[in-house]
């Protein structure tokens, strides 16, 4: 079944129209907005309500569990949309997505069938307390299960959350990593509004602590768990294609902005040979520069989502060479990514001048928003990876960050 069937076929979130005109209406909608919530920070409730009332939270929840069954290709197409708009509430729609792919790959479906039933019919969104990386947080064992204490960082998406994946290091000798889906609710859950950065500022990636939360036995993806084979290998390069996405909507967005900005108010350079700003031929060598960097990272991007859709279909049987294949596609894509946003984010104001720095119109919302969201790993890692496959043949290893 198509997606296009499933928005009218029988399911707990049915949807009158194909998510794509969804997704556009409401990117409008926050694009509005954008500028002044950027200036506030803190949480987008209203934007995430909006979310939840559009049904576009079952998008890669299978039909089978009252989902909309999309590819990868089509879900991030709309992370794509929602990022042209606002790279914050398209980055914890994305995170959400994330965490429901997490729990099919690490969990075992007597797990994960029920979460994603209940995601649908309930309207959960669910966030990140997922960071393997910040090893406070330590899980006791207890009778049933464990008990998480400690804290945690970078927990993009959790306030306003039904449902948190939260990680933790086991306390034994070998400090084993534990995953767990948990309801936000749970006591013992204390989650902080101190997510104050330059940018991405509302997608509330604060701190949480936890204190003695009780985790069932049940509520752990250890079976088959991260790592445990190839396919369980994709959580990670899903991640990073989400983040190609954001980045490449973060590109695109500031480049409409820019055109708007330069047809409509931009004037021209007094030494200027023409007789428009728009037949300026240095703003349209800019503009040519700016076409060719997105143009290609759009094809990388689809490339990318292509492979990444054709090994999630294949489960199980993936090899680690087809693996090897998506991480290939994929740091390539974030590579173009990076480095053709940041540079359009940066130039836009060389065609549309001085007067587009005033703060009301906040145009470096966009550059604030990719610095720090490329942050989130060492592009030179992707890079060595890279080089090692063009010199020696040899994909990138797989870990739990990449």
């Amino acid at each position: 079944m198509s997606l296009a069937d499933a928005t009218t076929a029988k399911h707990d979130t049915p949807l009158s129209e194909p998510p794509s005109a969804i997704a556009a209406r409401l990117a409008a909608r926050f694009a509005e907005t954008a500028a002044a919530r950027d200036l506030a920070g803190g949480t987008p409730k209203a934007e995430r309500d909006q979310l939840r009332a559009s049904g576009l939270l079952t998008l890669s929840i299978p039909i089978e569990y009252g989902g909309l069954g999309a590819s990868w290709a089509e879900t991030l197409s709309v992370v794509r949309q929602l990022a042209r708009a606002d790279s914050s509430v398209g980055h914890v729609f994305a995170f959400h997505h994330l965490q429901l792919a997490s729990v099919r790959l690490f969990g075992s479906p007597a797990q994960w069938e029920p979460w994603l039933r209940d995601t649908a019919r309930h309207g959960w969104f669910w966030g990140n307390a997922l960071n393997p990386l910040d090893k406070r947080t330590v899980a006791t064992r207890v009778p049933g299960g464990r008990a998480l204490s400690g804290r945690k960082s970078f927990c993009s998406g959790a306030l306003d959350s039904d449902m948190l994946l939260a990680s933790a290091v086991e306390d034994s000798a070998d400090g084993k990593l534990i995953i767990a889906a948990l309801p936000t609710r749970r006591a013992g859950i204390t989650l902080f509004e101190d997510w104050d950065n330059m940018g991405q500022r509302q997608t509330d990636s604060g701190s949480a602590l936890f204190e003695h939360v009780a985790v069932a036995e049940d509520e752990i993806l250890s079976h088959p768990g991260p790592l445990s084979s190839p396919y369980a290998c994709l959580r990670p390069l899903l991640a990073q294609l989400i983040f190609v996405n954001i980045f490449l909507g973060i590109a695109e967005g500031a480049l409409a902005e820019a055109r708007h900005y330069t047809r409509n108010e931009a004037r021209l350079w007094a030494a200027s040979p023409a007789a428009h700003v728009t037949e300026d031929p240095y703003v349209l060598a800019h503009y040519g520069d700016f076409w060719v960097a997105l143009e290609s990272t759009r094809k990388l991007a689809d490339h990318a989502v292509t492979v990444f859709d054709a090994a999630w279909n294949e489960g199980l049987a993936l090899t680690g060479a087809g693996r090897g294949e998506v991480a290939l596609a994929v740091a390539t894509a974030k590579v173009a990514a990076t480095r053709g946003g940041l540079d359009i984010t940066s130039r836009i104001f060389e065609v549309t001048g001085a007067r587009s720095t005033t703060a009301a119109l906040r145009l470096d919302r966009f550059w604030r928003n990719l610095r720090v969201h490329t942050l989130h790993d060492p592009l030179d890692f992707k890079v060595r990876e890279l080089g090692d496959w063009a010199l020696n043949n040899r994909y990138p290893p797989p870990s739990f960050y990449s």
